[in-house]
């Protein structure tokens, strides 16, 4: 059995690891996970002692007391491509201002599958994050191109707008507006839009616009192939789709 030093001399390493991948911060139950990985055995509760009593747990936040839940039922699907959520945040930059963030995340997955920044945060922007992802994973922006998919997204203007409600529906999507005054109904992409400020919004300054979407693109891509879901069984959600694709081969 491992001492507690030489626990604590690989918890380092590992939390150096995911640095270099530029996340900070994981919580015990990850590090335990990816301990797990390289082979090193450690109970879960002596991992969260070890890293109280070095100073080394993630800050942690309390939450509200919450009521009843305003809707019952899953936003997790049975498979990738069959619903995404989109949805909109704010950073500064020095040169342009305040500027908008939009993302899109299939919520089988967990994959970010489309990320953009802009000044005018309106609903052509909003449409940005769909149109990287349908082109990657529906192979063509066409007509009816993804008539599988549906689409949670709040009551933002961008996204009840006309303009981009028409779009959605020439891609076949199915537009699902999640409950007013509910944002759990969105709570696949507001849980990455927790980590996304958590890891990069957060700590890191920016310039321009340029720069903010060369760090977004490159956080989507450390993101999808790096972090570890717990929901996943601690497998990063490029694992999961990489997984799914081989069985549905298999299966073929």
């Amino acid at each position: 059995m491992l001492t507690d030093d030489r626990v604590l001399l690989e918890i380092r390493k590992m939390i150096h690891e995911a640095q270099v991948h530029g996340f900070t911060g994981e919580g015990y139950r990850k590090v335990w996970a990816r301990l797990r990985f390289k082979g090193i055995s450690a109970d879960k509760e002596r991992i969260r002692r070890i890293m109280r009593d070095n100073n080394l747990l993630a800050p942690h936040r309390l939450g509200k007391p919450r009521g009843p839940a305003a809707h019952t039922g899953t936003i997790i699907p049975m498979a990738p491509n069959l619903m995404w959520g989109t949805d909109a945040t704010a950073t500064y930059t020095s040169y342009h201002g305040h500027v908008t963030v939009f993302a899109a995340i299939d919520h089988f997955t967990g994959e970010c599958v489309g990320m953009h920044a802009a000044i005018m945060g309106n609903r052509f922007e909003a449409l940005e994050p769909l149109r990287q992802g349908i082109k990657r994973y529906f192979g063509t922006y066409s007509r009816e191109a993804a008539s599988s998919l549906l689409l949670r997204h709040d009551h933002g203007s961008q996204y009840m707008s006309k303009h981009f409600q028409k779009e959605v529906k020439f891609l076949g999507i199915t537009s699902s507006p999640s409950f007013v005054r509910s944002p759990e109904g969105n709570g696949v992409i507001e849980r990455f839009f927790r980590t996304l400020k958590e890891q990069l919004l957060w700590v890191k300054h920016f310039e321009t616009v340029d720069q903010l979407l060369d760090a977004l693109h490159c956080f989507k891509q450390q993101y999808n192939e790096h972090w570890i879901m717990q929901r996943h069984g601690y497998r990063t959600p490029k694992q999961v789709r990489d997984e799914w694709n081989a069985a549905m081969m298999e299966a073929a």
